[in-house]
């Protein structure tokens, strides 16, 4: 019974359990001793590569998006300024330099020269246009002059009346997140579904969803239900031809394409997802739960950038291969160097 519960213990422990040979010793003087073999230790995780911040630019409002416009060579960094879901007009778009100089921080400002402009989150380019997430409207400018473009006709589906956004609250779009373009011209938005009460708890009265704004501005559903995970942050992966989504009220990394009923998972991570990128073979995402910048490659999580209050939608300089970090809690951006 004794030697039994001594094994269990050992085995516990990692150690295995062995008889003790009982031999004569060499000299008589001298009892020979064997050392148990250490217990196997796990493989250590991946060790995170060699990253360093480039340079910190202040005094932003909110900063909830950076996007990088390779033609202009420019940052745009989109500033709530205020609640995300108020309709205040008082949001703004910057342009800053790749050096960290503001060029101009209100680029395109709401209430100023008739631009409608309440709580700008996701940002995305098609040629010189500048799409914006706008609480429960799309909103396109010029890229180069900040003016709001008029001339492309959009029809709201009610009225058929021409309107310079693209309204999706007539189809109950709750929060708008982010946006990107796909190479056909078709422009892909996530609603992660979520309000808040009058002291900041956070609701979420649904549903999940992606719209699809169609290069005709046809405005569908391409995909919703809780396997969305309350969706924030979307990239296209040009490589993989399919869509990356995160999600906020999850822990899981999304692969969706259209004709999909329903994504798959890439990986999991620690949850309260924002932004993603995905630069070269890795995709590069921003998680509020832990205050992080990750690599996932593979599946697995590799930590790059830690301790950012509130790591929201992250852009990517591909030409400096640098991520463009709005610090939402800091009022902030950094600009971090890769490997």
């Amino acid at each position: 019974m004794r030697v039994t519960i001594l094994c269990a213990a050992l085995a516990l422990a990692g150690a295995a359990c062995k008889p003790i040979e009982r031999r004569a010793p060499a000299d008589s003087t001298v009892a020979a001793v064997t050392t148990p073999a250490p217990p196997a230790t796990a493989p250590s995780p991946p060790s995170a590569p060699s990253v360093s911040k480039v340079v910190t630019v202040e005094g932003f409002l909110a900063p909830e998006s950076v996007l990088h416009d390779t033609t202009q060579d420019i940052y745009f960094v989109s500033n709530i300024n205020g609640s995300p879901l108020a309709k205040d007009n008082n949001g703004f778009i910057s342009r800053v330099k790749p050096d960290g100089a503001v060029e101009n921080l209100k680029f395109i400002e709401g209430g100023r020269n008739g631009i409608v402009l309440n709580a700008p989150k996701g940002l995305a380019l098609a040629g010189d246009t500048l799409w914006v997430a706008d609480i429960d409207v799309v909103r396109a400018f010029n890229a180069k002059t900040g003016a709001a473009i008029d001339t492309v006709s959009l029809s709201n589906a009610k009225t058929g009346a021409a309107i310079d956004t693209v309204s999706l609250s007539k189809l109950g779009a709750v929060f708008l997140n982010d946006l990107v373009v796909a190479p056909t011209g078709a422009i892909y938005i996530t609603d992660t579904g979520i309000r808040f009460d009058d002291v900041g708890n956070v609701l979420h009265p649904g549903p999940d969803r992606i719209f699809r704004i169609a290069p005709d501005r046809t405005v569908t559903v391409a995909v919703r239900g809780d396997t969305l995970g309350r969706p924030n942050g979307i990239a296209l992966d040009p490589v993989g031809k399919r869509f990356v989504i995160v999600e906020f009220g999850g822990r899981s990394i999304l692969s969706w394409k259209p004709g999909d009923r329903a994504p798959s998972v890439i990986a999991k991570g620690p949850g309260g997802f924002d932004g993603v990128v995905v630069a070269g073979g890795k995709i590069l995402v921003s998680s509020w739960t832990d205050s992080t910048v990750s690599s996932y490659e593979t599946g697995q999580e590799v930590k790059l950038i830690t301790g950012i209050p509130g790591p929201a939608d992250i852009g990517y300089d591909a030409k400096r291969n640098r991520v463009l970090l709005p610090v939402f809690l800091g009022n902030r951006v950094e600009v971090w160097q890769l490997p």
